[in-house]
């Protein structure tokens, strides 16, 4: 259902996509939007290896609700910082490219695990954390993406 990679000798491995899932801060999270048009943007997200999910926060109505509501097929990106070998100008980055099914989660008691395991992953403090949710648990909407495939590939950027 899925092409394979085609540089597949670049290819990483699942653990390492998981690591890079588990480590990245960022993602770019696409959809089909209006009028047939792609529609990416920028995401905080955390993986949950147990539920292989990508879970996001966003507003409860908009273009990325209207979108998911319209089709679930999703694409989301990632990729770690990179290196670069001595004595060469070019990075070498591994990113990670996920194909899934976009929900939007409704239950009360899920939404407010996932926002605090999300909140975790960015504030410095748990007390932070609980201020955040406390604020704002109320307008915010969770995401999960229910990965179907995933790849994950060094990109020398040369």
């Amino acid at each position: 259902m899925f092409r394979g990679m085609r540089r597949f000798k670049q290819a990483v491995s699942g653990e390492e996509c998981r690591k890079i899932l588990h480590e990245a801060q960022r993602g770019t999270f696409s959809v089909i939007g209006d009028n047939g048009y792609p529609y990416s943007i920028p995401i905080n997200f955390y993986y949950d290896e147990t539920d292989n999910r990508i879970y996001f926060h966003g507003a409860r109505e908009g273009h990325k609700v209207d979108a998911i509501k319209n089709c679930d097929k999703v694409c989301f990106t990632t990729w770690n910082t990179g290196y670069r070998n001595e004595g060469q100008w070019w990075w070498n980055v591994t990113s990670v490219v996920v194909f899934g099914r976009a929900k939007i989660i409704e239950d009360r008691e899920k939404i407010e695990e996932k926002a605090r395991k999300l909140a975790i992953k960015y504030f410095p403090t748990m007390e932070e954390v609980e201020k955040e949710l406390a604020d704002s648990l109320d307008r915010v909407q969770i995401f999960a993406i229910d990965i179907e495939h995933m790849t994950g590939k060094l990109v020398k950027e040369k």
